[in-house]
This record gives C-alpha cells, sequence and structure tokens, in this order.
C-alpha cells in the first residue's frame, strides 16, 4: 500500500511519519516535493540552499519515483506530504494510485507554532486552501491532530481500519533522535520531535493568537472547519 499523507506544517506530521516508520512493515519519505518547491518558487525559507544542495529538485523526477515500486522491498510505503509544496503544474497523477489521507490541526496552534520558526507567515505557507482543495480533489479520510494526541491508540487504530491497513502497536512509540529518513531540514524544525519517545499528550486550550495574527486566523479557520466536520472519529 502507498500512503500520501497530506498535511500542513507544526502538525504532528513528523511524529506520523514516525510511528508509520515504527510499524516495521513501512517504508518513509520526507516531504520529497520540499526541494522542487523551494527551486521553482523561490521561496526564501531556513535552509533553502541546504536543502536544494541534499533534495532532488526536478518535479517531475520526484514524481516519477512517487509512482514507482516501494523501496527496501518493504510492504508499504508512507509519503509525508505538504500541500503547499504541490505547486499548480506539479505532477499529481502519482496520488491516484495511493490511499490519500489528510492531516489536520487547529489554525490557532499551527500559528502559535510555526511563528516560533519563522517571524513573517502567509495562509498559504500553512497550507489550508491548498490542503482543502487536494482533499477535494483526491478524497480520502481526514484526521485531526488533536483527537492522535487525545488517544493515539484509538485514534491510528480508526485510521488504520478506515484504510484497512492492520494496526501494530508499536506505531505508539519510537527511539529518541533524529532518523536517516529525515530530510535536511530537521536541523531546524525537527528539535521537539527529535525529543519524543511518542505522542504527546492531549492538547489544553487554544493559544491566544496576537492581533497581528488575527486576519490570518480567521482566513484559516473556515477552511479547517470544513475539515474538521468530516474527520475520523474516535472509535
Amino acid at each position: 500500500m502507498k500512503i500520501a499523507m497530506w498535511s500542513g506544517p507544526r502538525n504532528l506530521s513528523t511524529a506520523m511519519m514516525y510511528a508509520f516508520a515504527a510499524r516495521g512493515d513501512c517504508a518513509v519519505w520526507d516531504e520529497p516535493f520540499y526541494a522542487p518547491y523551494l527551486a521553482a518558487s523561490g521561496a526564501d525559507h531556513p535552509m533553502r540552499d541546504e536543502i536544494l544542495a541534499a533534495h532532488a529538485t526536478d518535479p517531475s523526477a520526484v514524481a516519477a519515483a512517487c509512482a514507482g515500486p516501494v523501496p527496501d522491498g518493504a510492504a508499504h510505503w508512507y509519503m509525508k506530504h505538504m500541500p503547499h509544496h504541490m505547486l499548480p503544474d506539479f505532477p499529481l497523477g502519482w496520488a491516484g494510485n495511493c490511499v490519500n489521507i489528510h492531516l489536520i490541526r487547529h489554525p490557532a496552534r499551527v500559528i502559535a507554532s510555526y511563528a516560533e520558526k519563522r517571524k513573517e507567515i502567509t495562509l498559504e505557507d500553512i497550507g489550508y486552501p491548498q490542503q482543502l482543495r487536494l482533499w477535494q480533489a483526491l478524497g480520502g479520510p481526514v484526521i485531526a491532530a488533536e483527537d492522535i494526541r487525545a488517544d493515539p491508540a484509538r485514534a491510528l487504530g480508526g485510521l488504520c481500519a478506515e484504510i484497512g491497513l492492520p494496526f501494530r502497536a508499536g506505531m505508539l512509540a519510537w527511539p529518541a533522535g533524529a532518523k536517516d529518513f529525515d530530510g535536511v531540514w530537521a536541523a531546524h524544525w525537527y528539535h521537539a520531535v527529535h525529543r519524543s519517545t511518542g505522542f504527546a499528550g492531549a492538547e489544553g486550550p487554544l493559544p491566544e493568537v496576537p492581533p497581528e495574527r488575527a486576519v490570518l486566523l480567521a482566513a484559516a479557520l473556515p477552511l479547517y472547519e470544513a475539515m474538521r466536520a468530516v474527520a475520523l472519529p474516535l472509535r
């Protein structure tokens, strides 16, 4: 099985990648379209030069690899994708042969977390419009990061049942530290998840969004709520 997990940044996406890698039967790929996105868009992201030097930048070549055989003889392949990396002219046909899953998180939490890493934030940076369009185009289940944090075993068990993949309890824990499949950008973004050995506990109240981010929150919230309304329930 090929799984394309679509998620905006600061959205439990790396922890989910680690969970699927911990199954033992699943190859993983960390944001394969990040370097092509940077190359094509000119976006000024942290570690831009290092990312472009270390990862493939041709979107057609990356798409062909996504459409190709599962690596390392694994039974399954989990690909962590960011919706905003898929520029309009990037090939998307490969996704038709994947189980597409859409991981969402409340924008107040995403904005608060993202602001710790980058000063300037746009709606496109956090990917809500792109994610809604991809879900409308590709279909597939929606799962909320808040539900995973609240009860990882139930949430991941329900997700696995939804896509026809046997749940493995090993998905709930992984060794601390960097992983050999991390993208080079891990040095900037993955400090917290590298300290983890499993999913953190349930999240508390929503963070306060400062006034200068209020317009951003107001734009993102209805897009999030449209997908939250159809998210998988905790079973």
